[in-house]
């Protein structure tokens, strides 16, 4: 029997393919909607949030950094 570190670790299966993904994106833009961002949780489900940003009083849309701004 091989050691607790060395035994080989499941991810589990995978619920998406990102083909699937492809899929989904390429038939919203073929109808013509506008894709603002892909998200996938936790079960598997893909999720196109869809429709243009509301853009600001001031006319002027900041661009966020999700990576900078996490500390």
């Amino acid at each position: 029997m091989k050691p607790p570190h060395e035994t080989a670790r499941s991810r589990g299966a995978c619920t998406f393919k990102q083909q699937d993904v492809t899929r989904a994106l390429r038939a919203t833009v073929a109808a013509g909607i506008e894709v603002q961002r892909v998200e996938i949780d936790k079960e598997g489900r893909i999720v196109l949030v869809t429709g243009k940003a509301p853009i600001p009083e001031n006319g002027v849309q900041e661009k966020s950094n999700d990576w900078a701004d996490a500390k």
